[in-house]
């Protein structure tokens, strides 16, 4: 029986193979045709290609490496993060999940700033050319060209970009500065942001807020080239000794992103969690004698 001899049921819908071929030929065609126009339409108003501003002030490429067994979830970094870039409510650049693998075992803390990719979606989904790859590693969010279209919060597999579906509040603080790309501010009604590794601070040779807050060190951030890495506590140490000898690995590599945040396994918790230090210092102390 051909697709032409086939006959419909009484109540139930029937799709042939060749309607099914057609709908999505029809619909695909209509998707392309749809962003072939928005890309012709944006092109007029911003320039196709960005050299200038992908290029970073410095030669480094940097990198961050986050010791999962050293972070304790005081989220820390979160609060400083926010309190640098103003960030609106309900936004956290840097998130910090609770992740438990099974009931038998303790929970563990992982911080979530933006991985920085250097094959990143969210760069090849903006058809305005808002979000861009620097040459120092740093993929650059600039919401003086974003058209809130979101396709890159679509984009991105971590999550690790905010939408401000309202006028955020502000602050005489966050208002007294022009908008700048390497802080990301004043915030605005309509816009993505995201972390950014804080190109401000790295301009003067300071490191991230996140990582220079932590006080437990388990942040630490530097450049690639230079083969080191440094955390809050001031400890500078190699950054393929610490990557590749601690069986660093990244978040959902297997994607082709290749982030540039890797991570530490948890194995042997240095610190104790918020919970239990609360637990800990609630138990009366025992009197011998």
């Amino acid at each position: 029986m051909n697709d032409k001899d086939e006959k419909p049921t009484a109540g139930k819908s029937q799709v042939t193979r060749r309607g099914f071929v057609q709908f999505v030929s029809r619909g695909a065609g209509g998707a392309i045709a749809v962003g072939a126009a928005l890309k012709i339409a944006t092109s007029k108003i911003f320039p196709e290609s960005l050299p200038a501003r992908s290029i970073a002030p410095g030669d480094q490429k940097w990198v961050m490496v986050i010791d999962l067994a050293k972070c304790d979830g005081c989220r820390d970094c979160t609060k400083a993060c926010s309190m640098m870039h103003y960030a609106p409510p309900m936004q956290e650049w840097i998130k910090v999940f609770e992740i438990t693998d099974n009931p038998a075992a303790g929970p563990f803390f992982m911080p979530r700033p933006c991985m920085q990719c250097d094959n990143p979606p969210c760069v090849r989904g903006c058809p305005v050319g808002a979000t861009y790859k620097r040459t120092d590693g740093i993929v650059i969010q600039d919401d003086d060209r974003c058209i809130g279209c979101r396709n890159c919060i679509a984009q991105c597999p971590y999550s690790a970009r905010s939408f401000n579906w309202g006028e955020p509040p502000h602050s005489p603080e966050e208002l007294a500065k022009p908008y700048n790309v390497e802080y990301n501010y004043p915030h605005r009604k309509g816009t993505v942001e995201k972390c950014i590794f804080c190109p401000q601070e790295l301009r003067e040779g300071r490191l991230p807020a996140c990582a220079s807050t932590c006080k437990m060190g388990a942040i630490y951030f530097g450049d690639e080239l230079e083969d080191a890495v440094t955390n809050g506590k001031g400890e500078t140490i190699q950054f393929t000794k610490i990557a590749k000898r601690g069986a660093g690995f990244r978040l959902m590599e297997e994607l082709g992103t290749e982030p540039r945040v890797y991570y530490l396994p948890p194995s042997s918790r240095k610190y104790p969690a918020p919970d239990e230090k609360r637990q800990a210092s609630s138990t009366p102390m025992k009197m011998e004698g």
